[in-house]
């Protein structure tokens, strides 16, 4: 590791976080992975044994004692762990389960009272620009619709509780609607994108989330509207799938880079 390279701790050895780990171990001069850590310790020892720094897998303790950096890429359910031990350390996040962030407004209120920053990537979608640039007037309605195949929500909370079965669908099929919150609590690996809207609109805003089950289908398609005093715009994204996760959209990852990379180019390591 270079001397001033911003030290990076991971929580996470699935599909983005594989992806960024082997983007910050193929270039450690600016950035450099210093800690893996997952829930599923067997994971992160495979995913540490592939990369030439060989970081070492460590428990959430000393994972956050050694980064100067944390990246969330593990699941809503790990953020009560990583994000309070985190701003306690003054140590600035990166999270991509957003979904998991917006029950708790404390803990933004937290990283501005300890001086850290709360990193939240654009994730599978494009317009948090405009969404955030719109709500500073009356932003009047907001639209997601999500059209996800099969194989994304096999295993859903909402799916599982309510015994839908999947593979008897025949044709496209609304499984759910209702605001950001809920679908974060009943699609929980599979509603970031709904949480992000929120943060971007703000809590006055009113957002209308409908997911559509699409047998057959390959790609995970968000098409979000929104209208208001500005006039209205519709964006639609036809997401690739990660390999080796069919939850997670391969723009998802390339966001989490596009983050890390802004981070390195504007913040000052803590000595």
């Amino acid at each position: 590791m270079t001397a001033g390279a911003l030290k990076v701790g991971l929580l996470g050895a699935g599909a983005i976080g594989q992806v960024l780990a082997t983007a910050l171990d193929s270039e450690q001069s600016r950035a450099a992975l210093v800690a893996i850590s997952d829930q599923e310790w067997p994971k992160a020892e495979k995913l540490a044994a592939q990369l030439k720094a060989r970081p070492p897998v460590v428990e959430i303790d000393e994972l956050v004692r050694r980064s100067d950096l944390i990246i969330e890429a593990a699941s809503q359910a790990a953020l009560p762990e990583i994000v309070p031990r985190a701003l306690r350390a003054q140590k600035d996040l990166m999270v991509m389960s957003v979904g998991g962030m917006l029950e708790h407004e404390e803990w933004f209120e937290e990283a501005e009272r300890q001086g850290c920053r709360i990193h939240i990537p654009s994730g599978a979608i494009a317009g948090l620009d405009g969404l955030r640039a719109a709500s500073m007037g009356r932003l009047s309605l907001v639209i997601l619709t999500s059209r996800k195949p099969v194989a994304a929500l096999r295993g859903a909370k909402y799916v599982t509780e309510r015994r839908i079965d999947l593979e008897s669908l025949k044709e496209e099929t609304v499984l759910f609607e209702g605001p950001p919150e809920d679908a974060c609590r009943a699609f929980p690996s599979t509603s970031n994108v709904a949480a992000s809207l929120r943060l971007a609109a703000g809590k006055s805003a009113e957002i209308r989330v409908r997911v559509i089950a699409v047998p057959g289908g390959k790609e995970n398609v968000h098409e979000i509207q929104a209208v208001g005093d500005f006039g209205r715009f519709r964006i639609v994204l036809e997401n690739v799938p990660s390999p080796s996760n069919p939850r997670t959209s391969r723009l998802a990852a390339l966001s989490a880079l596009a983050t890390l990379e802004e981070i390195i180019r504007t913040q000052k390591v803590r000595v």
